[in-house]
């Protein structure tokens, strides 16, 4: 019998912010890509992660313009998520 095939990692992508403004994470695009995906979404900047569903944490997150934000999903759709959310971060 041979063993299970390891787990793969999840997705992960860096986005870096244009240095542009406004000065903070597109706020409400970013909610609402989020909660088109099934998968569990994490925002991860200078040590803090969030749910980008939440308005107030990826406000919370501290990012600004010129940043690296980090997204990770789990689940059956999370290329699609992190790609997304990475896009929206990226461009907005």
């Amino acid at each position: 019998m041979t063993p299970p095939p390891a787990p793969r990692p999840a997705p992960t992508r860096d986005g870096r912010r244009p240095a542009r403004e406004p000065p903070h994470p597109p706020r409400g695009p970013t909610r609402r890509a989020a909660a088109a995906f099934t998968s569990a979404i994490q925002l991860e900047y200078a040590d803090r992660t969030v749910n980008p569903t939440g308005v107030l944490a990826v406000m919370g997150l501290g990012a600004t313009v010129g940043s690296t934000v980090t997204v990770r999903a789990e689940g059956h759709d999370a290329e699609q998520a992190v790609a997304a959310l990475a896009q929206i971060l990226a461009t907005a």
